[in-house]
């Protein structure tokens, strides 16, 4: 963030922002696990701790008191920031319970958690990396806070985002910039980056983002962890008639999780989870749904857990989808090379791999773009205009256009629609040529490259298409580039290859397996609206095939 003027350091904003960090700083000074002023001493156990990667595995053991929850917090909170005091003093009231009762709070008892900086948590700030929102507390916790606060869950932080949010890298002017564990040089992605960086690290058990255009996907993708994008939308639902017939819904509650261009109704940011193994995703997914959200937040989609349809994707053969080019930009080698191989793989074992053509991607992507500007960034300049801080490069380019007229919206409501119609046909046109069954799951790129370096994340198309749809979608970990088995610059099939448009430019100038060697690569399961017990039980069939 250095570059501005004398006269710019006197800007109430830095002033501000300055604030901010002098509180974060005296918020882990005490529990800095190094140095003389360390508030807490490092446990012995925690490497025990740090080492268990499932929610459900960690719960046992504070459950069965093989662990104290206060201990494990501590171990973690020596790995991050912010709300230390009130997440000791949660735990060791946990503790007591389960001493005095002998029994849980509930599934997550002493589960360490963090959350976005967007999500409300009651006395801490939702910053959503704007300046101008500092200092200005939540009064009351965001229903899935609620929900995993009942289930007995300990949230320990509240991480990074971008300014504005609207963004696949991780930077404001508060907390500044956020970089990939394994290359400083590299960004973690966005806009959930701080969760995905922390979840890499060991410094979270779960986490929770939003996922607009690839936030929670995106992020993941590059850090290696696991992301989860329910479906979000003005769906209707007829439990009589089984057809599509009432209000706007969703699976997760949004209630108390402000965003950028609140209001905006066309295509909604959607909550999901990020962990280090896909059991804790569906064990998160699985329990904030069967607490029935929609008591509280009337977006909520009425409709219980599928226990049924979860497992039956597991019991037969699959069909699946493969995309691995979306027509617009190319995927890079290391990135095509995993894809193949995962597909490869599912063959192998018994599955079916059907093409799935590009059609209508690029209208999606057109559509896309003009809604994230439809306002001309009015919403984000009056955030912006809170402090007077100066724009973040790609921020500026989503308040430098013109808002569209109401019938310029209508229209593009119309081509929506349109485009929606469309995909739904042709999913319903690809078949598996021996059964002639529909196509379970699609197979696709996350991105167009792993982690990039900071500032040169550009394409998102692989995944905001999924969000125009609808469609649920969910990021695993699947590969890393090799370069010792990935094209140099110098082989002739990425020296000669000539770029389809100036996005495609770009994005192969990106490539390089040297630098990036050892990069996580995840990839993409894709299912229609509303199949989230579908794509997460399906995610556990293609993970059996991984090692194979």
């Amino acid at each position: 963030m250095a570059g501005h003027s004398e006269a710019a350091a006197q800007a109430p904003w830095l002033t501000t922002a300055q604030k901010k960090k002098d509180l974060q700083t005296a918020a882990i000074a005490p529990y800095r696990s190094t140095g003389l002023h360390s508030k807490h001493a490092p446990q012995s156990n925690a490497e025990l701790i740090l080492g268990i990667n499932e929610v459900s595995d960690l719960a046992s053991f504070i459950r069965t008191r093989q662990l104290k929850a206060y201990d494990v917090v501590l171990a973690y909170i020596q790995k991050t920031e912010i709300l230390f005091d009130d997440a000791l003093e949660r735990a060791e009231q946990l503790d007591k319970i389960l001493s005095s009762t002998g029994k849980p709070v509930g599934p997550l008892h002493g589960v360490p958690m963090t959350v976005k900086d967007q999500f409300n948590i009651k006395g801490y700030d939702s910053t959503l990396g704007y300046v101008g929102r500092s200092f200005n507390p939540a009064t009351e916790d965001a229903d899935i806070v609620k929900i995993l606060k009942d289930a007995g869950a300990v949230f320990i932080a509240k991480t990074n985002l971008p300014q504005s949010i609207m963004w696949c890298e991780t930077e404001n002017f508060i907390f500044g910039r956020t970089d990939h564990p394994l290359d400083s040089a590299y960004t973690p992605g966005g806009s959930t980056g701080g969760e995905s960086a922390l979840l890499a690290l060991r410094g979270s058990m779960c986490g929770f983002g939003t996922d607009l255009g690839g936030s929670v996907r995106i992020p993941s993708h590059m850090t290696g962890v696991y992301g989860f994008k329910p479906s979000v939308r003005h769906i209707r639902f007829n439990y009589y008639k089984d057809a599509l017939t009432g209000p706007k819904s969703e699976r997760l509650p949004y209630e108390g999780t402000p965003v950028s261009t609140e209001g905006q109704e066309h295509v909604p940011s959607s909550v999901g989870p990020l962990a280090r193994s896909l059991a804790s995703i569906h064990l998160v997914t699985k329990l904030i749904i069967e607490a029935a959200p929609w008591r509280n937040d009337p977006r909520v989609q009425r409709l219980p857990w599928n226990e049924d349809v979860y497992q039956s994707i597991q019991s037969r053969p699959l069909t699946v989808g493969l995309l691995i080019d979306d027509g617009v930009v190319k995927v890079h080698p290391s990135v095509e090379r995993v894809v193949l191989d995962i597909a490869a793989k599912l063959e192998r074992a018994g599955h079916t791999i059907v093409p799935w053509t590009t059609d209508g991607h690029a209208e999606c992507i057109e559509v896309m773009d003009k809604y994230f500007t439809a306002d001309g960034g009015e919403d984000l300049r009056r955030d912006i205009a809170k402090s007077g801080e100066p724009l973040l490069p790609r921020v500026q380019g989503l308040v430098s256009t013109q808002a569209i007229s109401v019938y310029g919206y209508w229209a593009l409501h119309r081509r929506k629609r349109a485009a929606q119609r469309a995909y739904l046909k042709k999913w319903q046109a690809i078949r598996n040529p021996t059964t002639g069954d529909e196509v379970d799951i699609i197979l696709s790129p996350v991105m167009s490259h792993p982690a990039v370096k900071h500032r040169t994340c550009n394409w998102v198309g692989y995944t905001k298409v999924w969000n125009l749809l609808d469609y649920t979608a969910l990021s695993l970990p699947a590969g890393r580039v090799d370069a010792a088995i990935d094209p140099s610059l110098s082989d002739p099939t990425v020296a000669s290859y000539v770029p389809r448009n100036d996005m495609d430019k770009w994005n192969w100038g990106l490539y390089d397996p040297e630098s990036s060697n050892h990069m996580p690569i995840n990839i993409q399961l894709i299912g229609r609206r509303l199949e989230e017990e579908k794509v997460l039980g399906a995610a556990r069939v293609v993970e059996s095939v991984l090692d194979r």
